[in-house]
């Protein structure tokens, strides 16, 4: 019998076993070395200049909201076709989150709806934009740039999905997910199913020195160290008795001091805890090294899925071959797709669906959130199925799938 074939799945090699293993053998299991080197080597592989390390992707956007000052009655835009911590970062920080609709070719936010949603209202009704890079499908920033700077506002890249996905810019340059060029901070997720698996993790990317900094401090309870910054005096950062300062040769050159003991922090703003561990950071530098390898198979896996659907009546829309797609998810919009999903998992194929439309879940119709409101997300969503893709997929895997599938609807017709 078929073993379960999931939608995707970590691929954990002995090299990934061997680093974890020395670091949980190491003097650090939190706040040490791997972490420093894993945010220096994630910037590299992305091509932007800071990189900051959280506990998971939604951490990453909840910082990534609070560093640029979304506030209570805040307007930000996003996509409904996403996993909902898209939109609830914006919520935690007590913004009002506004969607709209997608492109019904690439399941991207539409650029069309959302400067229609700008249009019809003046100029500081919005503060910001939360496009997402839907299963590894790179969105046209510089497009989204250029709407943001005519209205004003800040753009997080929620490219959780595209680690090495890329679109091209008006100069025919690859622009790579997360890279800083356009959005003013990005996020990635390392959660088992994704490119990089870390258990759980998240990284925020930025080429912004001050919003670098802001991050820094509230991932870690809004705390500062070893900054030039520091509010309270030199003394009493020594513990001197109050009654002891004055301005005597012995203590009148305090003020131009800067070497505050080693010890010394501030709590300045309130922050969280959202730091990653080392075991956690070890284990993504050692995935790190696989990550073109295991990118390119994933394009091979949707190039054998493009072939084998092609032209097939029962398939009325799927990825399709996208230059830059990073493939995290392979989705296809099938007819009778509540039979073809019911089918698959008799079969031990695991597909899922990506996703429930986030405007229509119970909290967001809350809010008056209703059906109609988003046509396209709407009919993608009763139509979309994901199917299995990872690296270490086979081709008899793979092949099995296809098989299912044709034989659900020949036996169907």
């Amino acid at each position: 019998m078929q073993k379960p074939i999931p939608y995707g799945r970590q691929h954990i090699t002995d090299d990934d076993i061997r680093v974890v293993v020395e670091t949980l053998q190491s003097d650090y299991l939190t706040q040490g070395p791997r972490i420093k080197e894993f945010e220096e080597n994630f910037a590299r592989y992305i091509g932007c200049k800071y990189a900051v390390a959280v506990s998971n992707g939604t951490a990453a956007l909840h910082i990534s909201a609070l560093a640029l000052n979304v506030k209570p009655g805040d307007k930000v835009i996003t996509t409904p076709i996403t996993f909902v911590a898209s939109a609830n970062c914006v919520r935690f920080c007590g913004g009002e989150v506004v969607f709209a609709d997608i492109d019904p070719q690439t399941y991207l936010l539409s650029i069309y709806s959302v400067r229609k949603l700008l249009e019809a209202s003046p100029k500081g009704t919005y503060k910001g934009i939360i496009p997402v890079d839907f299963a590894g499908n790179a969105v046209n920033l510089e497009a989204f740039r250029a709407l943001a700077d005519e209205y004003g506002l800040w753009i997080i890249e929620d490219a959780c999905h595209a680690p090495g996905g890329y679109f091209t810019d008006s100069h025919s340059q690859k622009q790579f997910c997360g890279n800083g060029n356009f959005a003013e901070l990005a996020i990635f997720s390392f959660h088992p199913v994704k490119h990089i698996a870390c258990g759980e993790g998240g990284m925020v990317t930025t080429n912004d020195p001050e919003l670098y900094k802001e991050l820094n401090r509230l991932r870690s309870h809004g705390i500062t160290k070893g900054d030039d910054k520091y509010t309270n005096s030199i003394e009493f950062a020594e513990g001197i008795e109050p009654e002891s300062i004055n301005t005597g040769a012995e203590t009148g050159n305090r003020e131009l001091r800067t070497d505050y003991p080693a010890w010394y922090m501030e709590m300045q703003q309130l922050g969280f805890n959202y730091r990653i561990t080392d075991f956690q950071a070890a284990l993504g530098s050692s995935q790190l090294l696989r990550a073109d390898e295991g990118l390119a198979k994933r394009r091979n896996i949707a190039a054998v899925y493009n072939r084998a659907f092609m032209n097939k009546p029962y398939i009325i829309g799927q990825s399709g071959v996208v230059d830059g797609h990073a493939y995290h998810l392979y989705v296809v919009e099938a007819e009778n797709r509540l039979g073809l999903f019911k089918y698959l998992r008799a079969n031990n194929i695991l597909a899922q669906i990506h996703y429930i439309p986030a405007h229509l879940m119970p909290y967001y119709r809350g809010f008056g959130w209703k059906e109609g409101d988003l046509p396209n997300a709407e009919k993608y969503y009763r139509h979309c199925i994901s199917l299995p893709i990872y690296p270490t997929l086979t081709d008899e895997q793979q092949q099995y799938v296809i098989d299912k599938i044709d034989a659900f609807y020949h036996n169907h017709e």
